[in-house]
């Protein structure tokens, strides 16, 4: 099938007279004829890529490429390094298909030469169709079985572990780990289409890069999965490793996308076998959730190291409330003026009650540390002498960060 592409590609280059590059609906790169001439970055970018960047994407959507029915000619983009095409939409029965794309800088592409691309479109849509079709296909049955994985019985995961196996999907069973990667959008809004296709891109990346034998993804509502078989404990593949990789690719991809301000990666506790990451995932995604609500933590976070956000992320809010662990506190945290007193407070609990060490943190004078603490304890109505005191205080201000609204990023 791709070969039959490949011939129709070539075909309308040579009758145009100019390179040209066909890509799916979703803007991944299906086939493209040889490049001579003047090229931009953006159409370098999608080749060695195989998919165009998700601010190209959201400009070219813009522009109106999506509703087109007939060619379009898309202005230049200095700020995107993107010179003027054309671009003729692939639609069979009226379902888009994808674009076939020419590099048109000098404005010298004549209707001609337009319509001599139109007349390839029929020939095109029928083998893009067969070829989205197939490819539809595999990437569905891949992704209802990371569904499976991730919901169904511990029998049902189990028989689609060996069905994978069985088809090649999956290079073996084993030791294997989730990582859930979501995206954190700006205060009031949602993210849209293009941030998912972002989010898409670096779990496909990661996925390459490890192996694609070695893991598989799926794109949920609010976040992506990558279900990774750990073949490598260590360096390349290992979770460490990935969780970093997978990192990296969502801050490239997502870089200048308006609606995204943060990425984040949550990795869970490695199982025995890939029907079990069910657990896996489920630690993985609570990690994000608090990587999401704690900036703090950075952009990679493990189930391993969160300490007592293991168990406050697991407690539903409506049963714990600040006011029941220490109604001190929780009058201290409705007041803003107060930051400063409980921004000392948590550096002090965090390191056991060691003021040098305290003070050392904050670069703080002892005495400001000490007349700190004393207003802390006079306005909480507390002692920190006392070790159950200095318990609830501590669990108070940790289950405060998990449900005050996360700020927003820098």
């Amino acid at each position: 099938m791709h070969g039959e592409l490949q011939r129709i590609v070539d075909t309308v280059a040579a009758r145009v007279g100019r390179p040209a590059l066909i890509e799916d609906r979703r803007q991944r790169v299906v086939v493209y004829s040889e490049h001579t001439g003047l090229m931009d970055d953006v159409r370098r970018t999608s080749i060695l890529r195989r998919h165009t960047t998700p601010e190209v994407v959201a400009w070219f959507r813009d522009v109106g490429i999506m509703k087109a029915r007939d060619p379009v000619r898309t202005p230049a983009c200095p700020e995107l390094e993107l010179l003027p095409r054309v671009c003729v939409p692939i639609r069979h029965q009226d379902l888009l298909l994808g674009f076939v794309w020419f590099i048109d800088a000098d404005g010298t592409m004549t209707d001609a030469d337009i319509a001599t691309a139109v007349a390839t479109t029929a020939d095109l849509a029928l083998a893009l169709y067969r070829t989205n079709l197939i490819g539809e296909l595999a990437s569905q049955r891949e992704a209802e079985a990371a569904r499976t994985l991730l919901s169904d019985s511990a029998d049902t995961r189990a028989e689609t572990v060996r069905s994978l196996l069985s088809d090649g999907v999956l290079a073996s069973d084993g030791q294997s780990t989730a990582l859930v990667a979501q995206l954190v959008p700006a205060r009031g809004q949602t993210l849209d289409e293009v941030a998912r296709i972002a989010l898409e891109q670096a779990l496909v990346a990661t996925r390459r890069w490890v192996g694609t034998r070695e893991a598989l993804h799926l794109v949920r509502h609010d976040h992506g999965v990558l279900l990774l078989r750990d073949a490598r404990l260590a360096g390349r593949g290992s979770p460490p490793a990935t969780a970093r990789h997978l990192s990296e690719a969502l801050q490239t991809a997502t870089a200048r996308l308006a609606p995204v301000v943060r990425a984040v990666v949550g990795v869970g506790q490695p199982r025995p076998r890939l029907a079990d990451t069910i657990d896996s995932y489920a630690e993985a995604l609570q990690s994000a959730r608090v990587a999401v609500q704690l900036p703090a933590l950075g952009h990679v976070v493990t189930w391993a190291n969160l300490g007592i956000y293991r168990l406050l992320s697991q407690i539903d809010g409506g049963q714990l409330d600040l006011a029941g662990v220490h109604p001190g506190l929780e009058r201290m945290l409705r007041d803003d003026t107060h930051q400063v007193l409980l921004e000392t407070l948590e550096v002090y609990l965090d390191l056991a009650g060691n003021a040098h060490a305290t003070a050392e943190r904050l670069r703080l004078h002892r005495t400001t540390l000490y007349y700190r603490l004393q207003r802390v304890e006079q306005l909480a109505d507390t002692d920190l002498k006392d070790g159950n005191e200095r318990l609830c205080l501590h669990l108070a201000l940790k289950l405060s960060r998990l449900t005050r609204p996360p700020r927003p990023a820098g």
